[in-house]
């Protein structure tokens, strides 16, 4: 793979800042978020009374944590507008999650705004290897989710060539990618697996595309996955992170020359790690949920904001600013099995490690009288689709996962193509229980 490392002289100054400088700069931004949210947010003015706190109370960064949470719900509670801090006529944009588990989630932008996320995506795709001048296939999904139009106004405003193929159609974007020579691929992790399918699928070898760097968001995944798909393209597999309730895409990136954890942009976003259970605070290095304050939005400011995604803190390496440690899962996402706490990701990184079997799996749970039973069905590769090869390695794989989670699950290995494939985020986990 090519050396994609950044010029130091074409970063921005405050990533090479010192924690002296940023700690400054946080104080201030976070004063003015407290209090822009509590002065024009009827829901923050109620929370921060009902808390017994005032944003002139805070006199440092640790004094935050005094603060109420902002949970998913509150956001629901307040839909369309109800969390809007400008008068709706100032929002430039609108964006909202799918709400197919709930009321959706609405956030908006002004015109400021936009042009702050335009910013942080050129600053993380910058990190990740992209050059002004290159082009960019973005295959994340356009319309009321984030990805897309994230990704395509960090790529414009880095200088790039932007290619808006959104999801779906595999074939053609494999004939994009090749035809129009992109270098970056901007794609969920799972997407990527489908593409690469199709590669092989046409009988063109991934190694030979002409893509080198591959920024990958939207849901958690491993480092072995990161090696595989590495490997299959010859291109940088880089990791970012960004929630549509804090900005989008653009919250925290890899740097290319390190892979060492995403680094989060912390002159706009000032993250916590928690303890789940008890909301307490938890020390830099500790494992626990992301929660996150925004310090420069204005028509949606986000305060204290549960992620619900489980990582921990770290100091900065490549940049100055602090990194969280790879997604390892979510609290809404873990499931809990006879007593025991699994994660998709877990299940994911087995897999990866068992001869014959490709990446696409998803998990299954049902209840069997009494006891909830979960079933991983994955998919042998076509070199490795005879009944003899496929049970070793439904053997393999249920071994390693009782070694690595502590029990047992059924296995089942379709022939290839089996797993249903993702042009989006994966549907990893069914569940069938009865609702409790």
């Amino acid at each position: 793979m090519k050396d994609l490392t950044p010029r130091r002289e074409d970063l921005d100054p405050i990533e090479i800042a010192s924690r002296d400088e940023i700690t400054a700069l946080q104080l201030k931004r976070m004063k003015w978020s407290l209090a822009h949210a509590y002065n024009n947010v009827p829901h923050y003015k109620a929370s921060f009374d009902a808390a017994g706190v005032h944003p002139d109370d805070v006199t440092c960064l640790a004094d935050l944590a005094r603060f109420p949470f902002t949970m998913k719900q509150d956001l629901r509670a307040n839909y369309p507008f109800g969390m809007f801090a400008v008068p709706r006529s100032d929002v430039s944009r609108v964006h909202a999650s799918s709400g197919t588990t709930g009321q959706p989630t609405v956030v908006g932008y002004t015109k400021n705004d936009i042009s702050t996320w335009a910013d942080v995506m050129a600053r993380t795709m910058r990190a990740a290897g992209t050059r002004p001048g290159d082009l960019v296939h973005v295959a994340y999904g356009y319309g009321l989710f984030t990805g897309g139009l994230g990704a395509h106004y960090g790529a414009e405003r880095l200088g790039c060539t932007v290619v808006p193929v959104s999801g779906g159609m595999t074939p053609r974007q494999v004939t994009l990618i090749e035809d129009f020579q992109a270098s970056t691929i901007m794609v969920t992790p799972s997407y990527a697996l489908s593409i690469l399918d199709e590669y092989r699928a046409q009988g063109r070898d991934p190694r030979e595309s002409p893509l080198q760097v591959g920024i990958f968001g939207a849901e958690p995944w491993t480092n072995s996955m990161r090696t595989e798909i590495e490997a299959a393209f010859d291109m940088h597999a880089i990791d970012i992170f960004g929630l549509s309730e804090v900005m989008g895409p653009g919250v925290a990136g890899e740097c290319v020359e390190t892979k060492d954890g995403l680094h989060i942009w912390e002159d706009h976003f000032y993250p916590e790690i928690i303890n789940p259970q008890t909301g307490e605070v938890l020390p830099d290095g500790e494992l626990g949920e992301l929660v996150i304050t925004s310090l420069t939005k204005e028509a949606f400011p986000i305060i204290r904001y549960r992620t619900r995604d489980l990582t921990r803190l770290l100091p900065g390496t490549a940049r100055s600013m602090r990194r969280m440690e790879k997604i390892t899962g979510r609290t809404d996402d873990m499931m809990i099995l006879r007593g025991v706490n699994v994660f998709p990701t877990q299940i994911e990184e087995q897999l990866l490690k068992v001869d014959g079997l490709t990446p696409h799996f998803q998990i299954r749970l049902d209840c069997n009288g009494r006891l909830d039973t979960m079933t991983v069905l994955c998919e042998a590769k076509e070199d490795a689709a005879s009944d003899d090869a496929r049970g070793m390695a439904m053997a393999d794989l249920g071994k390693r996962i009782k070694q690595m989670v502590g029990v047992t699950v059924k296995i089942e290995v379709a022939q290839p193509g089996g797993v249903a494939r993702s042009e989006g985020k994966a549907v990893r986990i069914v569940d069938n229980r009865p609702k409790k």
